[in-house]
């Protein structure tokens, strides 16, 4: 019987995003994991690699990663240049082959999670030209003539931001999760998991002003999980109180803002909303 993903101690795993790992898992299909940045996207990869007891391939995508560098690249210059050296090593042109990171899953020894990281940073190109590879688990090395097939079929799971649509024939492929951003009680449990000691009381005060904060109308960038994590961070390492952070017709901004409100305008936003509550007063 195959594992199953239940969560682990240190990540606090809904209901729907286990049921959406073991479904892409018992399918083989990849599971493409959408949501905020700041919603445990990446971290979810690692989780599942600790929870099955796997390890764990990382491919972090960029805006000038092509698909071919996920497989294989050819260094032609060097060959070039070893040639003129009269280097022996010319003579095996897998000398000049640098495998990657799906060679390297497909070849592992045993089965591993392949993690595709921001797949949406790069070229709209690039996730059709994995479609392929990514089904059939296999690929053809043209300067060998060799094909290189998956070993033990790895959990793919590839995240994305949003920040473009993918195809639908890619997208046909995947498992689908869209990450919500976790309501009060589940934010707390996240809290909890990683600041145990944390007096309720603060808790409570802290959390409360964070969503005040969050959904605050007019917000370019809504503070995620994980800066609500930096901020109580910074609240116990400066051993605030909850008196200390209550709201105040003075001053909106919360203390320590700067962990939570990451541009200029929306500092402007709290500055604004201080200033009319003066006036009202």
């Amino acid at each position: 019987m195959q594992a199953r993903f239940q969560g682990t101690d240190s990540y606090v795993a809904s209901d729907d995003l286990r049921v959406a790992v073991n479904a892409a898992i018992t399918l083989e299909r990849p599971l493409l994991v959408k949501g905020e940045p700041g919603t445990g996207k990446t971290e979810l990869a690692r989780q599942v690699a600790a929870s099955l007891g796997l390890p764990m391939i990382e491919w972090n995508i960029k805006s000038t990663t092509k698909a071919q560098q996920g497989l294989y690249e050819y260094d032609a210059v060097s060959r070039l240049r070893d040639s003129q050296l009269g280097d022996e090593r010319v003579n095996d042109v897998k000398n000049y082959i640098r495998k990657g990171k799906l060679w390297q899953a497909f070849e592992a020894g045993e089965k591993v999670v392949l993690l595709i990281d921001e797949i949406d940073k790069a070229d709209i190109e690039f996730p059709n030209d994995l479609l392929q590879e990514l089904d059939r688990m296999d690929f053809h090395v043209y300067e060998t003539g060799e094909t290189i097939s998956a070993v033990n079929r790895p959990i793919v799971i590839i995240t994305s931001n949003n920040e473009k649509e993918l195809p639908d024939a890619f997208l046909r492929r995947c498992f689908f999760h869209y990450i919500r951003f976790p309501d009060a009680d589940t934010l707390r449990q996240i809290v909890q998991v990683h600041y145990p000691d944390l007096k309720q009381e603060l808790l409570t005060v802290a959390l409360t002003r964070f969503f005040e904060i969050r959904e605050t109308p007019g917000l370019k960038k809504k503070p995620s999980t994980s800066e609500v994590l930096d901020w109580l961070r910074l609240l116990l390492a400066e051993d605030l109180s909850p008196e200390d952070l209550q709201k105040d017709a003075s001053n909106a901004l919360p203390k320590l803002h700067g962990a939570l409100l990451k541009n200029e305008q929306d500092v402007h936003l709290f500055e604004r909303l201080a200033f009319m509550a003066r006036r009202k007063g």
